[in-house]
Parts: C-alpha cells; structure tokens; sequence
C-alpha cells in the first residue's frame, strides 16, 4: 500500500487519481453479483481520455454529492463522538504499483476505514433499519478500500439533515475479494495496454482495434477463476 499525501478534493489529488481504476467506481468494472460490468467499456475510455488530456473528466456534481461535502465534518465528529475513536484524514491511497487506488474519507486505528456517506431518504432508512439495500448500495466501493489499503472492516456513516444518523459495518469479505481483485487486475492489464498503444500512435487515421471486447475478457478471467476453484487450486 503508498500513501500519496494530499488532501482530498484537491486539484493535485484530483491529478494524482486522474486515470487510475479507483475503488469507488469498480462498481463499473464487476457487479455486486460477482459479474463483468457493462459499463466497464465506457470506464476504461474515460480513464484513458484523463491520461490524455492529463487531468480527470469533469463530471456533474449532483445535489448529493454536495451536501455530502458539506456535512463530512460534522459526520466525522459524530463518528468519533459515538464510537469514542480519533479518525485520520487520508489522501490517496494506492497498491504499491500505484495502478489502482482508493480514497477512503478516514483511516480507523490499524484495521478500519471510514466512509461518509450523504444518501438519498430510502437509503438513509435503509441504514437505520441495517437493511440489505445499504449493503448492497455501497458494497464494491467498501470491500475495494479493504482491499487496496489491507484493512479489515469499514464503517459507513449516513448523514441526512433530517434522518437520525446511523452506522453500518461492512467486514472484509475474502470470498468475494478473491473475485473482485483478478477482474480489476484485469481491468488494470487493458488500461495499461491500451495507453501504451496511444502512446505509440502516430497522427493519421490510425484506429486501435480489439480482437476483444474488455467485456469478454473479464469473462472469461472470472471463468478461468471459478475453475481453478472447483479444481481445488
């Protein structure tokens, strides 16, 4: 794990994670279910068009997005305040190759994360009722953080100005890591393949092709997965 040490929402940590597979879009990349993504194509052509241009794509930042931003502090204090544990604020964190990353909001003693969350209303009832929907909402993005940064469990914070906040717990989950990793891995293989073959373009009306779509080759390194698997290895 390399810990980049800038502050979050910041043009240099906007630049640092520019083009980079990070865990809270690998929801694009492999679906709750263990499945490749269909919207893996459309991510890995933005994150090369960020190594192009050298800088993140701008993206809309909706209402929740926002107030989110707006309400972490008070989030965090309630955290740190109700569990009676102190939070340090994290950057960027990468695995030591620096090919995938994760920005976790807070690092929890040695072994938690903290991740704030402004939901929509049914979300943040969700999270009262410490229903299956909370999990499932954010379950990639968490289980991603576990396992870039090495940490054991993560705690998500709802915070809604008019919901009561709540806390769930999500563990590290080994079984479905063991799926998640090698379809990112993978997803992390095209990325690199594809810049490099960018690079060494040359102006003209040269188009890279494909024999597959990266779709397919998730598939089938999850296919590859499973059988080495039930083959014991």
């Amino acid at each position: 794990m390399k810990v980049w040490d800038v502050v979050q929402g910041s043009s240099e940590w906007a630049r640092i994670r520019a083009g980079v597979p990070t865990a809270s879009a690998f929801e694009k990349i492999i679906t709750p279910g263990g499945k490749p993504s269909r919207s893996s194509e459309r991510y890995l052509m933005t994150l090369l068009a960020e190594r192009l241009m050298g800088h993140p794509v701008v993206e809309h930042m909706t209402m929740w997005m926002a107030r989110g931003s707006e309400q972490e502090q008070r989030a965090v204090k309630y955290y740190e305040f109700v569990r009676d544990q102190d939070t340090e604020p994290v950057g960027f964190v990468t695995t030591d190759d620096g090919r995938i990353g994760a920005s976790p909001d807070r690092l929890v003693g040695a072994d938690g994360l903290l991740e704030i969350k402004a939901p929509s209303e049914p979300v943040a009832v969700a999270y009262l009722l410490k229903s299956g929907l909370a999990y499932e909402e954010h379950k990639i993005q968490a289980l991603g953080q576990l396992w870039v940064t090495g940490r054991h469990w993560c705690d998500l914070v709802s915070w809604h100005p008019e919901i009561p906040a709540s806390i769930i717990r999500i563990e590290r989950d080994d079984k479905f890591i063991r799926i998640l990793e090698p379809a990112v891995l993978a997803f992390a293989d095209e990325l690199e393949r594809l810049a490099k073959e960018l690079e060494a373009m040359e102006l003209g009306g040269y188009r890279a092709e494909r024999e597959k779509s990266l779709t397919e080759l998730l598939k089938e390194s999850l296919i590859e997965l499973k059988a080495g698997g039930a083959n014991g290895h």
